[in-house]
């Protein structure tokens, strides 16, 4: 057997190429028939895009569901909808996607970063309350990777400070905790569907709520601020055109039918995956069983520790693992407030108070994560077969015994 790292000209442990998306002539099909019906558009009568809704609103247990342009654009309504003002805080972890704190900024108020878990690299029920002022209006717990958040915890503390919790769910297509969609517990709960998710059309999102009145308001913004009854040339609100075309849910009402197998294989690889790395040194899986009964793993992340690998930078060892033909990366390099955006409130016209100042914030375990641990393995890499976690934990071994002997 050849050790030689493939980063050094050796041979791969895995040489399979990890396709996303996957589809079929059923893709193929759904959107020629949109193609030839020329109705292309989302207009109100749209009746796919309806269907759809109801189809994705059935699946996770609520009574509503709103298509949109994208994820961050779903996070936007949501936030707006619920009735937040300028100058209004809102809690948010700094650990993930920029969106998640952009869509706050837009609507004009402050994101307060609470720091993660170490254990599940989620928003920490523990520190939430601590960052609760009088101007705190809302809560985005993000159920990284897939992942759910503590929701009983978050839903008491919000209920307690009559606080919004809007889901940011963008990883969690199906995903579960205690036996509920993610997405369905909170206010409102958000998802993305852009190229890299577990379901995907290139671009687009959903809200999903219970909520007649955030629902309708939602509707409204999506919609250039047109209200139920009203004409067409009516506008009540400050909405744009955020409505998903009829291409895009033919898209995604294929691509729906495979997403509870494919969730279901996911989470099983991942569970596999974790009882394999537990046993390697210095590597350790992120925590699981603290509510989720359905993993999505939009991203599978484990705690690398460089001690127990010579020392080795958590970005060499990315690298090195990628280089064996695990589709890896190394995660997010720094938190989200320290992105130039916040260290130089580049905010252009958004009313954020001047006594805000992200160059003081800290959040050690964001740190830790972003600086010195957390590396990743994408989705589509934890779809095949259980031989290839197998091949996955080869691979970090190999790169162990490389560099320590």
């Amino acid at each position: 057997m050849n050790n030689r790292l493939a980063i050094n000209g050796g041979p791969k442990t895995i040489s399979k190429n990890f396709d996303w998306p996957v589809f079929s002539e059923s893709e193929v099909y759904a959107v020629s028939e949109v193609v030839k019906s020329g109705k292309w558009g989302n207009p109100d009568c749209s009746d796919l895009v309806k269907e759809f809704e109801n189809e994705f609103a059935a699946y996770c247990g609520t009574k509503y569901a709103l298509t949109c342009v994208n994820g961050s654009v779903a996070l936007r309504l949501a936030l707006i909808a619920s009735g937040v003002r300028p100058g209004d805080e809102v809690i948010i972890p700094p650990y993930t996607f920029i969106a998640t704190t952009s869509i706050v900024l837009e609507a004009n108020c402050v994101p307060v970063f609470v720091d993660i878990d170490p254990g599940t690299y989620n928003i920490d029920p523990v520190k939430i309350e601590a960052a609760i002022t009088r101007r705190t209006k809302a809560i985005i717990p993000v159920h990284f990777a897939g992942q759910a958040c503590d929701m009983d915890r978050i839903m008491e503390i919000a209920e307690k400070h009559n606080l919004k919790v809007i889901e940011d769910a963008c990883h969690g297509h199906w995903a579960e905790y205690k036996g509920k969609k993610l997405g369905s517990i909170g206010d409102a709960g958000c998802f993305s569907f852009q190229s890299s998710k577990n379901l995907t059309c290139g671009e687009g999102g959903m809200v999903i709520t219970n909520d007649e009145v955030l629902y309708d308001m939602m509707n409204s913004l999506r919609n250039v601020g047109r209200v139920k009854g009203g004409q067409w040339y009516e506008h009540h609100y400050l909405g744009c055109n955020y409505r998903m075309t009829q291409l895009q849910v033919a898209l995604l009402s294929t691509q729906m039918k495979n997403l509870p197998e494919q969730t279901r294989k996911r989470h099983e690889n991942g569970t596999y995956l974790n009882s394999l790395l537990s046993d390697i040194k210095g590597i350790k899986p992120l925590v699981r069983g603290v509510g989720e009964t359905l993993h999505s793993y939009h991203i599978y992340i484990f705690r690398y520790n460089k001690a127990e690998f010579n020392n080795l930078p958590k970005a060499e060892f990315a690298k090195m693992l990628a280089a064996e033909g695990v589709p890896s990366f190394m995660g997010y390099p720094q938190p989200l407030y320290k992105q130039p955006l916040f260290q130089k409130k580049n905010f252009m016209c958004y009313a954020i108070p001047d006594y805000v100042d992200y160059t003081k914030v800290s959040c050690p375990v964001t740190e830790k994560a972003c600086y010195e641990e957390a590396v990743w393995i994408l989705q589509h890499g934890m779809l095949g077969p259980k031989e290839d976690m197998d091949k996955f934990a080869e691979a970090i071994l190999k790169i162990q015994k490389a560099v320590t002997t």
